[in-house]
């Protein structure tokens, strides 16, 4: 059948009016901060200030450049635009402790999509905004307690036995070692074990569900990455479409750890002091209004745990040891300081002997600022906010970005930022800079939950890991190391590979 020429024609037509549409809607979006009279950098058709989903380079890092150009004019704060949505990006650290704290009451919500019914794995404290993010922070924030700490801890500890069975095995081998790997399985085990009550058996089963779906949540496909440039910047149109960020899979498999958990604890009267008994309790105890936590709001909470909990830590651990590699005497240093603190406690590893190591914190703090697992942080305006001292207004509804990266390489505050150095993080270099120069936590009453147990499974692991073993980076890392651009979280392209030594 053939296709007359004015169908051709039409559809050409078509075309071109669909351009022009597309190219006029985005020229009048990105005359926002211009009309507004606020400084911005110019963008560009289609993703704006930002890479697209098919991006050679980490967000953070994009983020940064804009940054750093933004305090090269002097400005405290410029408008970009990400895709077609205009955002703040906060440069000023007196500015933005007043976002993040001083004025938190116009900046409460991220703005990340989450979808309760298609999608309720998705509805977590993380992302959740206004009075349910308040509710539910309160209720949460006893299970993360330094005395709940304290309580889990032996339980906690009891998981890296595992691991350094693994290191051991592959030193006597002579073999290279996936770190992050081994990492990420140490934390699995410790999150599966003090959220889920489970022995998730990373190091005795090469295929353990819960490290699978962990690093699959994690895997980014390039539709993933389409689906979530769509969800944060057309909610609408994404609530209509229905869209799903979590895969299907990964939502069945924790869905069903979940319910067979607590019908298990339920049924045969199971109590034990960790994250799902507080969510049982919860679910257990009515609340003013006559409402219930729902199994649904108890795996999304589970879940978010497990997510960040195992990660970050693994990835915060990652490049400590690698930093540690590559420069011997801190190695040495920090190895000393273990051991010596270690023999005030009899040897063993303890709550109170960790809190004892002041080089190991120095030395986690920077690795944390190097490479700070979340290297930005979104907040979303919900109330006009007149920025002190200007006649600037963020509209209701308004996107900020908080560059942690960005500030943790800013050489005002950090000279020779690509440089590794524990010194920073001496008591009297971290009472010379700004409070808010070192945010890998975020800060205010949105600071990240779990601050405290993250550190303590990372401050367990590198105690166990650096007491027993000497580690150099062994030549299969491919060095510079670049960052993953498809990542959630900033993570190195490829493996870190170190080598194991024994040491008594």
């Amino acid at each position: 059948m053939l296709i007359s020429s004015s169908f051709f024609g039409d559809l050409i037509a078509l075309l071109v009016t669909a351009s022009v549409v597309v190219i006029g809607y985005y020229k009048w979006r990105y005359q926002y901060w211009r009309k507004r009279n606020v400084q911005y950098l110019e963008p560009r058709i289609p993703f704006g200030n930002v890479g697209g989903p098919s991006s050679r380079e980490h967000i953070s890092l994009t983020v940064k450049r804009l940054y750093d150009e933004i305090k090269s004019r002097g400005w405290k704060h410029g408008g970009i635009y990400l895709l077609v949505s205009p955002a703040l990006l906060v440069v000023d650290l007196d500015l933005l402790k007043k976002i993040m704290t001083k004025d938190f009451q116009y900046f409460t919500d991220r703005g990340f999509y989450h979808n309760e019914k298609g999608d309720p794995l998705s509805a977590h404290l993380f992302n959740l905004n206004g009075t349910k993010w308040r509710n539910l922070r309160t209720k949460l924030t006893p299970t993360f307690t330094s005395g709940k700490m304290r309580m889990m801890f032996q339980t906690l500890v009891s998981c890296e036995v595992g691991m350094r069975k693994k290191i051991e095995h592959e030193s006597e081998r002579r073999a290279p070692i996936d770190i992050k790997e081994v990492l990420g399985c140490f934390t699995t085990d410790i999150i599966g074990s003090c959220a889920f009550g489970l022995d998730c058996k990373t190091f005795e089963e090469e295929n353990s569900p819960f490290r699978e779906y962990g690093r699959k949540f994690f895997t980014r496909s390039l539709s993933r990455r389409v689906k979530r440039l769509i969800a944060n910047n057309f909610e609408t149109l994404a609530r209509v479409l229905d869209i799903v960020l979590i895969p299907k899979d990964i939502s069945k498999f924790f869905m069903k750890i979940v319910k067979d958990t607590v019908e298990y604890r339920e049924q045969k009267k199971v109590v034990r002091n960790d994250f799902m008994q507080l969510l049982i309790d919860m679910k257990n105890k009515h609340d003013d209004d006559g409402t219930t936590f729902t199994i649904e709001e108890i795996a999304a909470q589970s879940f978010v745990f497990f997510i960040a909990g195992f990660e970050t830590s693994s990835t915060t651990m990652t490049f400590a040891l690698y930093e540690l590699a590559k420069h011997q005497d801190m190695q040495d240093r920090l190895r000393k300081e273990i051991r010596e603190v270690l023999a005030k406690h009899h040897d063993q590893v303890t709550y109170d002997a960790i809190l004892e190591m002041k080089y190991m914190n120095q030395v986690i703090d920077e690795a944390l600022r190097k490479y700070p697992p979340a290297a930005l942080i979104p907040r979303k305006c919900v109330e006009d906010y007149r920025i002190p001292g200007t006649d600037v207004v963020i509209e209701k509804g308004t996107s900020l970005v908080i560059p942690i990266l960005a500030i943790h390489h800013d050489e005002e505050y950090y000279p020779e930022p690509d440089k590794f150095d524990p010194e920073r993080f001496s008591e009297e270099n971290k009472s010379s800079r700004h409070s808010y120069a070192h945010i890998p936590f975020g800060e205010g009453p949105r600071i990240c939950i779990g601050m405290r147990f993250g550190l303590m499974q990372t401050k367990v692991g590198l105690t166990t890991l650096l007491r027993n073993f000497k580690f150099t980076v062994n030549e299969k890392t491919k060095e510079p190391l670049q960052m993953n651009p498809t990542s959630l979280i900033l993570s190195a392209q490829g493996e870190i590979w170190l080598d194991a030594h024994k040491i008594s």
